[in-house]
């Protein structure tokens, strides 16, 4: 394995792994959040501990996301992948379509000291041997600058083993890229929650008080139950659509399957090799999913050849 992997791999395909989607390890606070917080789930306990300066937020996750999806966009390539990534703080910051002014310099450092200081503990059963394991969410970073005060040059992140291996495992599922223009911390955990629990399903019904304990929410029941009130008369979760039932139950159905497209076979080998020389540095499993998405809006047209209607496709997107 190499001492580092270089994020060079454009508009790579967006994907989160499955713990953090499930627990709710990222504060939703906009203000520091120092409370350590304990949550139990089918035996297996997770206490998340805080640093001075505070748990790290749901839009700190970001650096996770692009880190993560780096990583599976160079596995599915057959690239050779280390825990630590070398990357430019300006890719991230246009990857997960963030202001690439000054500030955004400070405030991606100030993320990257939550993601270090916050802790991680839980215990993992095994029969009846108990391993109680603590780790960061990220174990180690590092800024180069141009000049003192100047600003990145380069960022060096070491992921923490544990995120590392559910790479490795693939425990990963895609995000709509979309997920980066939700700024409101609710409406980006519940789609995390739909995205993990609907799957290939349409529905996923949960109640108020079930979604309140996923989403890791402080806020009182009452006042939660109006902000997804609020979310569903907004209508901004991409994929999804939010209603509400008799008996304190929420409904999120999703808009379209995520293969919906399986009228169209997929490509061989062949054809994605012509596809990554066409695109070098470029995620073709991200592209392939953009025609695709692009052959289902404009109609579903019938394709004699669709490898041949996606190769030409593919030399006017990367132009473009």
């Amino acid at each position: 394995m190499r001492d580092f992997f270089v994020c060079d791999i454009f508009e790579a395909s967006p994907k989160d792994d499955l713990g953090t989607m499930e627990h709710p390890f990222f504060s939703l606070s906009t203000r520091p959040d120092r409370t350590i917080r304990q949550y139990d789930h089918n035996g297996t306990q997770i206490t998340v501990t805080p640093s001075v300066r505070g748990r790290a937020t749901i839009h700190d996750k970001d650096i996770l996301i692009y880190c993560i999806s780096q990583l599976m966009a160079a596995l599915n390539a057959g690239r050779e992948i280390s825990r630590t990534l070398k990357l430019t703080a300006h890719d991230l910051l246009v990857a997960t379509r963030r202001d690439t002014g000054g500030d955004s310099y400070t405030r991606l450092r100030e993320a990257f000291e939550r993601l270090a200081g916050t802790r991680i503990t839980t215990n993992l059963s095994t029969g009846e041997v108990e391993t109680t394991s603590g780790f960061g969410l990220i174990e180690a970073w590092e800024i180069v600058r141009k000049s003192r005060g100047g600003r990145m040059i380069s960022v060096t992140v070491t992921l923490s083993d544990w995120l590392f291996r559910a790479v490795q495992a693939k425990s990963v599922l895609t995000l709509n890229r979309a997920y980066f223009d939700l700024r409101k911390p609710l409406e980006r955990r519940v789609y995390e929650l739909a995205r993990k629990h609907c799957g290939q399903q349409r529905t996923w019904r949960a109640s108020v008080k079930t979604l309140h304990a996923k989403a890791g929410s402080d806020a009182p029941l009452r006042v939660f139950r109006a902000a997804l009130r609020r979310m569903i008369v907004d209508d901004n979760l991409p994929d999804y659509e939010m209603s509400e039932d008799a008996g304190d139950v929420m409904v999120i159905t999703r808009k379209r399957l995520i293969e919906d497209d399986i009228a169209l076979p997929r490509f061989d080998a062949q054809v994605m090799e012509q596809a990554r020389d066409m695109a070098p540095g470029w995620d073709i499993y991200a592209l392939e999913a953009e025609w695709r998405g692009f052959w289902v809006a404009s109609g579903r047209q019938k394709l004699a050849r669709p490898d041949k209607a996606f190769l030409g496709w593919l030399r006017g997107r990367i132009t473009r």
